[in-house]
């Protein structure tokens, strides 16, 4: 995949696309707070495989911006298809040659139970990626993404209603996880492979039409570009990033509200009291988490909804639109007080005023039940 000689003392000239790309890489670099030692996932395809070669860059230098670096990679087989083993060899090979190390490739199963192909194999290439991290004391992965698969995630999250947090993206820096080529386009890390002498591998599945992202990328997208004229992508990466500003705020000041409201009662076999106010013993048996109604339906309903989502999330739930507007009905105090099942196994209920309590007591609690 590579006809670099890196031995060569001849000095070309840089081509404007690994410029870029190598701006990107140390801008992610320094927005991480500088990382040590680093993974590069990477498939052989365009996007990583450019990557990989401005991560190189720095590595053989052993710093960047003055700051030390080691870094090595990842290739993660799949095998789903025939000869991905093959494909994964070839491209640890060059990686290796780059100067990158070590160099693993990493063979998964994937498994395709409850979710859809596209997402299982996600789940099982980063979860080979972060057992390498960890393996190898590796503070951050780099991966490949590029401004075009944003514009896509965002246009995947506007056809499925998605709201802020989705429509915000990827970001550069997540956790674990740096993606520096949001701000490059697909083409650009062609041009990245051209100028240094790489051939990358085009995965036959990002044009395979079964697949809904594919069909965004070979489809929607161009489809969109020639109706509406060029800078679609860049439209969508932008409302991306703004969303996500938004969301990140959001997000904070709930959990700082949600901590600030949740109560978590002990469990009826260590303190009876707390846990049996709470209402019906067949539900209380799990871990329970308390929201108090009036304060919660007070909350603007942008943050409403987060507080609620983060005991059902706290809970092990995974909240839903539909799920979540449900639980908000319970706050208004008419009809039913529940149970309301929510996916993961946790119920919401509103706690009953009790018929023997005193004046002025407190009821109309929202009662969060884990019954895993």
């Amino acid at each position: 995949m590579s006809s670099r000689d890196f031995a060569s003392p001849a000095r070309r000239r840089l081509h404007p696309a690994v410029g870029r790309a190598r701006n990107a890489v140390k801008a992610a670099l320094a927005e991480a707070g500088w990382p040590p030692r680093v993974l590069v996932g990477c498939s052989g395809g365009p996007d990583s495989l450019a990557l990989a070669a401005a991560v190189a860059h720095f590595a053989r230098r052993g710093a960047v911006a003055g700051h030390r670096l080691e870094a090595g990679a990842v290739v993660v087989d799949h095998g789903l298809q025939e000869g991905s083993g093959e494909i994964a060899r070839t491209t640890a090979a060059t990686l290796a040659e780059l100067g990158l190390s070590p160099v693993r490739v990493v063979a998964v199963e994937v498994q395709q139970v409850g979710e859809g192909p596209e997402a299982a194999a996600r789940n099982a290439r980063l979860g080979a990626l972060e057992a390498e991290a960890q393996s190898w004391g590796a503070e951050a992965v780099l991966l490949g993404h590029t401004l075009d698969d944003q514009a896509e995630q965002v246009l995947l999250g506007l056809a499925r209603g998605s709201g802020t947090r989705s429509l915000g993206g990827m970001r550069s820096v997540r956790g674990l996880y740096l993606r520096p080529f949001l701000g490059l386009r697909r083409a650009e890390t062609i041009d990245v492979c051209f100028a240094e002498g790489l051939e990358p591998w085009f995965d036959p599945s990002n044009e395979d039409p079964r697949f809904m992202r594919s069909r965004v990328r070979v489809g929607v997208m161009p489809f969109l570009e020639s109706e509406l004229g060029p800078g679609v992508a860049e439209g969508l990466a932008r409302t991306a990033a703004i969303l996500g500003q938004d969301a990140d705020y959001l997000d904070a000041e709930a959990l700082r509200v949600y901590e600030s409201l949740a109560e978590r009662p002990a469990p009826p076999a260590e303190v009876g009291s707390p846990a049996a106010e709470v209402g019906s013993p067949a539900a209380e048996v799990g871990p329970t988490i308390l929201l108090p109604g009036e304060e919660v339906r007070a909350l603007p309903a942008a943050l409403r909804s987060r507080v609620l989502a983060l005991a059902v999330v706290e809970l092990g739930g995974q909240p839903t639109f539909e799920r979540l507007a449900a639980v908000e009905r319970l706050l208004e105090r008419r009809g039913s007080a529940g149970p309301i099942e929510v996916p993961g196994h946790v119920s919401v209920r509103r706690q009953p005023r009790r018929k023997d309590a005193a004046p002025g007591a407190e009821y109309g609690k929202l009662v969060f039940v884990s019954h895993r």
